[in-house]
């Protein structure tokens, strides 16, 4: 313990560990970050490879006041930090059979797009409208943003829970209000952009839709990557320290009490308070390996549900700025199943000869992505991760899967693979190696019920006083939303540094 008692280590340089950090250094903390990435952001950060700038993980930006907020607690302003673009649309979703729909935040112009697709399904999809806000306003606004660490705490919203029902899959919820499948699929697959299981995860989740309808979806120039860099100045400017290349080891617990830090390369480093941001199975499994644990053992961790594996193509394109126009800046594209396809992902591990595929094309909004006249992409398929059933051989399997993906997005990109200038992938084994996630999962432990909010691992950690636990393995989940807000209910948890108390006190 520091004589101050304001010293803070964060493990990880995630946008969940860089919040962190800003409200420690708001909250009085001398807070160095430690990131073993050479770039700040974690799965936010992004490659540079002739020229094209590829953003390897979060690409949307939704409820920007979040980030408002928290640069306003450090006395900054975000807008002037950081270009935010609202999208319109939000993205486009394409059919096997021709069909298509555009998502935007109007809501006549959604119910047009809907009348256009299943006239009989307007009258549903108001009545889903109207379940996504009360959704919203329960699993966001509040369960999302306060500390979920006692039981009581989880005990008292089981009323709302029931009312809401939340034991009910999004999907089953969204079909009890429209019939036509492809809407289903449109009204529920939001999950997926957190690690969930659309078929399995609560009907909580249908809160997305409101969030998009009421806050638009955003794209920050210089891509997600631009806002971690913001984020380490608002940190540098608040006295902290943001390493990169540095790789914490363990930490280190005596008397049931964080003290410190161990890092692979032997130094030790002290703290009063350490935060991880770290995966929470990686915390638990490998960070804290020394020490017994109560709650979050091996076999504890084992037992989880983890969210599904990625892979993302990414791919540089010459001279294509000018060619299919009618490919925007997020569209979705949907294999042949819906249901069959996340079964296969979630459920039995096989890797399916078909695919869905997320492709998001920068270059629409932000030119800076690729070089004058060229284009930048990646496409992003959700596969099983590594702990499935069925192992995956992923030496042997990513070339075919890149084929297979290759003929998928020449129906919409023709002639794109004549024009390569850049590519790399990433396999469930990068996310594995680079994030040190868990089975090479995206996005850490699934948001299912019995694995949210009180059931998740807690932002106080269980295991060792003076620790605790942000980003998406902990409360509120995944997603930028998400991980941000992690930050914010820390600042609920953790005291003032000494020095504020005093200050304040004599105030």
């Amino acid at each position: 313990m520091s004589a101050a008692g304001n010293i803070a280590i964060v493990v990880g340089g995630g946008l969940g560990g860089l919040a962190s950090a800003m409200r420690l250094g708001a909250k009085g903390y001398h807070v160095t970050v430690l990131d073993r990435l050479d770039r700040a952001g974690g799965r936010g950060s992004s490659i540079t490879e002739s020229g094209h700038r590829f953003d390897l993980g979060p690409t949307i930006v939704t409820v920007p006041q979040l980030f408002e907020e928290l640069w306003a607690a450090c006395g900054e302003d975000f807008r002037k930090d950081v270009d935010l673009r609202p999208l319109d649309p939000f993205y486009e979703i394409r059919w096997p059979d021709g069909s298509t729909l555009k998502a935007t935040g109007d809501t006549e112009a959604m119910v047009a797009e809907i009348a256009r697709l299943s006239p009989r399904d307007v009258k549903g999809y108001r009545r889903f409208l109207a379940d996504s806000e009360a959704r919203y306003s329960f699993g966001f606004e509040d369960l999302g943003r306060r500390p979920m660490n006692k039981l009581m705490d989880i005990i008292k919203v089981l009323p709302t829970f029931v009312r809401l029902r939340a034991d009910r899959s999004v999907h089953a919820h969204v079909a009890a209000r429209v019939r036509d499948p492809r809407l289903r699929m449109a009204l529920s697959f939001h999950p997926l952009f957190i690690g969930g299981d659309p078929f399995h995860v609560t009907s909580i989740y249908a809160l997305v839709c409101h969030l998009e309808k009421e806050f638009g979806v955003h794209y920050a120039v210089g891509g997600v990557q631009a806002i971690a860099d913001a984020m380490v100045r608002v940190i540098r400017r608040q006295g902290g320290m943001v390493r990169q290349g540095a790789e914490v080891d363990e930490i280190l617990v005596e008397e049931g009490a964080a003290t410190g830090v161990r890092l692979t390369d032997g130094t030790v480093m002290g703290a009063d308070i350490v935060v991880s941001n770290a995966d929470a199975g990686h915390t638990y499994d490998r960070l804290l390996r020394n020490m017994p644990k109560r709650r979050w053992s091996p076999a504890k961790l084992k037992r989880q549900r983890w969210s599904m594996g990625l892979y993302v193509w990414y791919f540089g394109t010459r001279g294509t700025a000018d060619q299919w126009r009618d490919v925007g800046h997020h569209t979705i594209l949907n294999g042949p199943r819906y249901k069959g396809l996340v079964n296969d992902i979630f459920m039995t591990g096989k890797l399916a000869d078909d695919m869905s595929i997320y492709l998001h094309r920068p270059t629409v909004t932000d030119k800076g992505a690729a070089p004058e006249g060229d284009d930048t992409f990646y496409a992003l398929s959700p596969v099983p991760h590594l702990g499935g059933k069925i192992p995956v051989d992923w030496a042997r399997e990513a070339p075919r899967y890149q084929r297979k993906m290759t003929a998928e997005l020449e129906k919409v990109i023709p002639g794109f693979e004549d024009k390569l200038s850049a590519s790399m992938a990433f396999t469930p084994e990068h996310f594995r190696d680079r994030y040190l996630s868990p089975y090479g999962s995206g996005f850490s432990i699934e948001p299912r019920i019995f694995q949210s909010a009180w059931f998740r691992p807690h932002n106080v950690s269980e295991e060792a006083r003076g620790l605790y636990l942000v980003g998406a393995g902990t409360h509120p989940g995944a997603g930028l939303p998400g991980v941000i807000s992690s930050a914010e209910v820390l600042a609920k948890l953790v005291p003032d540094a000494p020095q504020v108390v005093q200050r304040l006190a004599a105030e």
